[in-house]
């Protein structure tokens, strides 16, 4: 009967043992949200997928993309004159983000669209024309099986805060020390975020933490909380300084200036020699950003020749740039608000992809500024046959503009915000930061995710020190049975009685 007991007992014990052993040391179960954003720009739509932990750092949600689809066709403010098939344009990306993110997800899963500077003019151009555009894709929107959220024009604010947001999340700017790390972290004697400088086809964005902002100009002010910490930024957005815009005012402006009024010929610095197009008239000061520049014209056509001239390219460009009043402490242009620069900048989107094309990002450090201006010069200079033959893969509007878009870049930066030969090194031109696009689309989902309530984390069953003492308290039990069960078959000599 005790065998049975004592059998009984030590299996009860291992049992235990290996049972509280498993449960405890399981895989815990992953907890993941997604997000969907669409960045409705003027020249074409992205679609981004995000995933978080629904477990969130400081009530800001750990995002990082998972999927990027390019749209087919224009951006949507391309559907002005069709803006029943602004929606159904975004169907095949919209497919893609469903075989992404798993089905028993994807009611749960915001989608968010932000139209931003080409839907901005199109309001400006034709309100009813826009509203119909946002009423289409909201419709398509809603019909996919996502959380829809809301498809609106964002604000330039928006767009250059959230693009701020992206750039020093993904440099791991936000994130908390503790400790002596915390002091040190404090020491620091460079500014501990990045500011952000994008270009888009309608619009640019500068933002960034100034330690001399002050209050003369509000509105360029924008405050945030993330990871625990706040953050009060400067921002301003430039409608119709986009690089594709900035040429439409730049050939307005030559257009007005041009003292022949028969001759529909005009030659331009900027394109290649060689290089022709035409415009034409009534489309062209159609545009807001072109409107004011309006002139009576007996021609319908303007017939553009390069020239091929990058610093008679520059002399024009800088034109668009009015610096003659200024009524703050400091300015950028046209009379706008801009605090001193300070610490390190990323430049993205078209600023990453013009200077990528021209091999002037590829370098371990970023280039000198004379090298930079060296190197667009030589290739507005090359002719337009050569330049046509050696990239024959890209398509011949972009390719065309190049050279104006090297040098309006250099302006802008220059001229327009006072970048000199001694700090042009603060800036570093950025395409993807890890797996991560560089724009305002994941500085958005991320100031999201703070709306969503955080949720408590999946843990072990038992707390580290229950699992402790229960597996001390079984072995024990289990140790206490085998000597009990030694004791009792193996008495010591001294337990035993001796015989006379």
């Amino acid at each position: 009967m005790i065998l049975l007991i004592l059998g009984f007992l030590s299996t009860l014990a291992v049992i235990a043992l290996i049972a509280v052993a498993v449960t405890q040391n399981q895989p815990l179960p992953k907890n993941i949200k997604y997000g969907i954003v669409l960045d409705a720009g003027s020249s074409h739509t992205n679609l981004y997928v995000y995933e978080w932990p629904a477990e969130k750092e400081n009530d800001t949600g750990v995002v990082k993309q998972v999927e990027v689809c390019k749209v087919e066709g224009p951006g949507i403010s391309g559907y002005s004159h069709a803006t029943e098939k602004a929606g159904p344009s975004l169907a095949q990306c919209l497919q893609q983000a469903k075989e992404v993110i798993p089905s028993a997800q994807h009611k749960e899963t915001p989608v968010y669209l932000g139209a931003t500077a080409g839907m901005r003019l199109l309001r400006l151009q034709n309100e009813s024309a826009a509203d119909k555009v946002l009423s289409s894709v909201g419709s398509t929107l809603r019909s996919a099986p996502f959380n829809f959220q809301g498809a609106r024009i964002i604000t330039g604010q928006e767009e250059g805060a959230y693009g701020w947001i992206t750039i020093n999340y993904l440099l791991g700017n936000f994130k908390q020390v503790s400790g002596w790390k915390k002091l040190l972290h404090s020491l620091k004697s460079l500014s501990e975020t990045s500011g952000a400088l994008d270009l888009g086809g309608a619009s640019t964005q500068i933002t960034f933490v100034s330690k001399d902002l002050t209050s003369e100009s509000p509105e360029n002010q924008l405050y945030f909380r993330l990871y625990g910490k706040d953050y009060q930024v400067y921002t301003h957005s430039f409608l119709c300084y986009g690089k594709d815009q900035a040429l439409q005012q730049k050939l307005a402006r030559d257009l007005q200036a041009s003292t022949s009024t028969s001759n529909s010929s005009l030659p331009d610095p900027c394109f290649h020699k060689g290089y022709e197009r035409t415009i034409n008239i009534s489309d062209f000061f159609k545009n807001p950003c072109t409107s004011d520049k309006k002139k009576q014209l007996p021609f319908s056509q303007l017939y553009i020749k390069g020239e091929g001239d990058y610093q008679k390219c520059r002399e024009n460009i800088q034109k668009l740039f009015d610096k003659s009043n200024c009524p703050y402490s400091s300015c950028s242009f046209n009379g706008i608000y801009l605090p001193p620069l300070q610490g390190d900048f990323g430049a993205f989107s078209a600023f990453y992809f013009v200077m990528n094309f021209l091999n002037l990002t590829s370098e371990p450090n970023p280039l000198a500024l004379n090298k930079v201006t060296s190197t667009i010069e030589s290739f507005c200079a090359r002719p337009w046959q050569e330049v046509k033959t050696a990239y024959h893969h890209i398509k011949e509007k972009y390719l065309s503009e190049y050279c104006f878009s090297g040098a309006y870049i250099l302006s802008l930066l220059e001229n327009g915000y006072d970048f000199t030969e001694n700090n042009w090194q603060m800036i570093h031109f950025l395409g993807k930061i890890g797996s991560s696009d560089a724009g305002w689309t994941l500085g958005y989902m991320l100031n999201l995710t703070n709306m969503i309530p955080a949720e408590e984390p999946a843990g072990p069953p038992l707390s580290h020190g229950s699992y402790v003492g229960l597996m001390v308290l079984c072995s024990l039990v289990l140790v206490s049975v085998l000597l009990f069960a030694w004791l009792l078959f193996h008495k010591p000599k001294c337990l035993q009685k001796g015989i006379v």
